[in-house]
């Protein structure tokens, strides 16, 4: 794993700005062994979607200086700080259904959102 020098990689128990379920981690670091990458999930908030903003998921080389760094069960998520502002107090989980399986954010800021679950509104 690589980090940046000014980085710092918070436990879930001692932060709460974002947290990663035990369940999300575990799903993150199959990903990441198969395709032989660090197992760092970077979640962003980018403008777009049915509902204004949508979640983007992706695996990430190296947690960058002004990341949010959590850590769960040897998993890292990083959110950087303009997409904190708009999850902050969220959960990402990883949820299997008969819909199809993927990683969930429950994110309290949200007013509304779309049936899919990718998009919200603030």
């Amino acid at each position: 794993m690589v980090m940046t020098e000014t980085s710092q990689i918070t436990d879930q128990n001692s932060g709460q700005d974002i947290i990663l379920t035990p369940n999300a981690a575990k799903r993150v670091a199959a990903i990441a062994e198969k395709q032989e990458k660090p197992a760092i999930l970077r979640l962003a908030v980018e403008g777009g979607g049915c509902s204004g903003f949508q979640y983007r998921f992706g695996l990430a080389e190296e947690v960058e200086s002004d990341d949010v760094a959590v850590k769960e069960s040897g998993v890292i998520l990083v959110v950087d700080e303009i997409s904190l502002d708009l999850v902050r107090g969220s959960a990402v989980d990883f949820v299997e259904s008969l819909g199809g399986n993927a990683f969930q954010v429950t994110n309290p800021n949200a007013a509304s959102g779309c049936g899919c679950g990718s998009s919200f509104s603030v």
